[in-house]
């Protein structure tokens, strides 16, 4: 890399394929390709990340330093193309730029997949940072998977589906704001992936991730507040510091201001009042003196506003949907020319297959063919809409889309239908067999109750044989309390001559009764006057007197 007769072949390769790229008439911005634009920024990138490299990496290797330099032009001028057309373009000016090189190797070699060179890998094993190649996706996926699970033990739970695509990106971001004042321009439908693979790739770099929180109250006060507070954490104490921003957050267009001013320049003007700047200048005037700064004010602010420069990097998220995007582009234009572009495309075949294999992970299924046989029919469903989608453009002239966010909801409206029809299945079963339990026990139930009633049986026949007998007695005696009451009645009829000769008679000695009270009451009243002398005198009378009655 820095053999002095290599550095101008690289510098010449670089410049056939940007001359082609900013000249060609298929690569000029159009409303769809208003991001079509090429600079010499993009040349400054991408001799910028050659410079980086170990030359005791690259020293006699000349097939990595030119698969480097091939991957660095893809990730500054590849990765922003929507058309497969407008790669076929691009890939002949690479071709075209090769021929600088004095070299015998094969295009396949040169461009072989995975065609990955990342940084972090070194880092993670304690080295000084250097690009390296990776030297396959099994490589990448286990640090991915290590950083991914240090990031859920530290931070939060993220459950990510690391698929080759999603590596990917998380390598071309982390690329991307490696670099001093690098800024990621991440495009991509909802559910893509942008925030969470930018939040993965700011972990392993030792990024800080700064996010503003947006209400409904949220006005450009508040964000030039967080802003201050953004640029003291990276210009003040030094921290490196991703600040992730989604088109969803912004609530006027004017927070555009304030970040096509960062992009362009690094700093906002008039962001802090005097007071404020002075504060500043003295916080970091032992760091900056220590460095070979001027005690004056005019250094010390460089001083801060490099720091910033180093520390600060914007992942911006932004959805291509509608005309926002490109109207935006087209206002601000340091959205483009001083970010690098990172377009998140349709998931791929086999990321559908990963993702659904992840969640569908969590069903029990009869078998793992079944499963693999659910999440092949899900990715193709999926992939079959985006084919009506291009068919839907072609006849209405209209964009459709089918965003990753569609394939997880059709998982989990798959989980929950599932779940739920497991669930009644469940219930059907459960209630089954409490029937056929219930139905058993009835059987059973009714099987003693069956022995008992023939017991009963042979009881109720002995006791009916007992109860003829008893009713030919009761016969009998029926017959003989019938001629009973007969006489009974003719028993009846003479009492009842008697008794009425009776009342007859008591009538009679009533009536006389009551004529011979009276004279039972006279002869009280004439005894009441007999004396004891009268009554001896009496005595001695042998007849009545003759005047006596």
């Amino acid at each position: 890399m820095h053999n002095q007769n290599w550095g101008p072949k690289i510098v010449a390769a670089t410049a056939t394929v940007f001359s082609n790229m900013a000249n060609s008439p298929q690569f000029m911005p159009t409303a769809m390709k208003f991001h079509y634009q090429f600079n010499m920024r993009d040349f400054a990138n991408i001799i910028e990340n050659l410079l980086l490299t170990q030359p005791q990496t690259y020293r006699g290797n000349v097939l990595a330093m030119v698969r480097m330099w091939a991957h660095e032009c893809h990730r500054v001028w590849r990765d922003r193309l929507l058309f497969q057309e407008d790669t076929d373009a691009y890939m002949n000016f690479m071709r075209a730029g090769m021929k600088e090189f004095p070299t015998d190797f094969k295009e396949e070699q040169i461009f072989e997949e995975p065609l990955i060179y990342t940084s972090f890998i070194t880092m993670s094993k304690g080295h000084e940072p250097n690009l390296q190649p990776i030297a396959d996706m099994d490589e990448l996926k286990i640090q991915l998977e290590k950083k991914m699970e240090e990031y859920n033990d530290n931070v939060a739970t993220m459950d990510l589906v690391l698929f080759n695509q999603a590596m990917e990106h998380i390598a071309r971001i982390c690329r991307i704001t490696f670099l001093p004042g690098g800024n990621a321009l991440l495009v991509g439908v909802g559910g893509s992936g942008k925030q969470s693979l930018s939040k993965l790739a700011a972990y392993i770099l030792n990024h800080e991730v700064f996010r503003i929180v947006v209400t409904t109250n949220y006005t450009l006060n508040d964000l030039k507040a967080d802003m201050q507070t953004l640029f003291t954490k990276a210009g003040v104490m030094g921290n490196p510091t991703l600040f992730l921003l989604t088109d969803s957050q912004i609530a006027s267009e004017y927070f555009l201001v304030y970040i096509n001013d960062i992009l362009s320049a690094g700093y906002i003007p008039d962001l802090f009042a005097k007071d404020e700047v002075d504060g500043i200048l003295g916080k970091v005037r032992n760091e900056a003196k220590s460095l070979g700064y001027l005690d004056t004010p005019d250094q010390l602010w460089d001083f801060f506003l490099n720091k910033i420069k180093t520390n600060l990097h914007l992942g911006l998220c932004f959805s291509p949907v509608g005309d926002t995007f490109r109207v935006r582009a087209r206002r601000f234009p340091g959205l483009i020319n001083e970010t690098v572009i990172d377009w998140f495309h349709e998931w791929p075949e086999d990321a559908l297959l990963g993702v659904a294999g992840r969640f569908l992970a969590e069903i029990e299924f009869p078998s793992e063919d079944a499963a693999a046989a659910v999440g092949q029919m899900m990715a193709n469903v999926h992939l079959s809409i985006g084919d009506a989608n291009k068919e839907f453009k072609l006849r209405e002239r209209r964009f459709n889309y089918t965003t990753p966010t569609s394939f997880l909801e059709l998982i989990n409206f798959y989980k929950s239908l599932l779940g739920s029809k497991r669930d009644s299945v469940q219930d059907q079963i459960n209630r089954l067999e409490q029937g056929l339990g219930i139905m058993v026990a009835t059987t059973e139930k009714v099987s003693a109750l069956k022995k008992e009633l023939d017991v009963k049986m042979q009881d109720v026949e002995i006791e009916k044989e007992k109860t003829n007998i008893l009713i030919e007695e009761v016969g009998r005696e029926s017959n003989i309390a019938e001629g009973e009451e007969t006489a009974a009645k003719v028993q009846e009829g003479a009492t009842m001559v008697v008794a009425n000769e009776a009342e007859a008679m008591k009538a009679k000695a009533d009536k006389e009764l009551v004529l011979a009270i009276p004279i039972m009451e006279e002869a009280k009243e004439a005894v009441n006057c007999l004396s004891n002398k009268a009554i001896v005198e009496f005595k001695n009378y042998t007849t009545p007197p003759k005047d006596a009655d």
